[in-house]
């Protein structure tokens, strides 16, 4: 499972950074890696136009917000 982070490095962005390392370790998935992409042109490439964004598998699963732990988990489970 790959799951990527987008945003320029603001607070938000960050916390959801943390919040998905942390929903991968509550979740004991071994095999998901998380990622941060910084770059505002790859950001822009992808379609975001609001951070943070965060990816998981090729999917957009939210942008322009941070999901709640629980949300995050659960789209994880899936």
């Amino acid at each position: 499972m790959k799951i990527t982070i987008f945003g320029t490095g603001c607070p938000k962005c960050i916390m959801l950074e943390n919040l998905a390392k942390q929903a991968v370790a509550e979740l004991n998935l071994a095999e998901a890696t998380v990622e941060h992409e910084y770059d505002i042109e790859r950001i822009i490439e992808e379609g975001i136009m609001s951070t943070p964004a965060l990816k998981i598998d090729g999917s957009i699963m939210c942008a322009g917000r941070l999901p709640s732990l629980d949300e995050l988990k659960s789209w994880l489970k899936n």
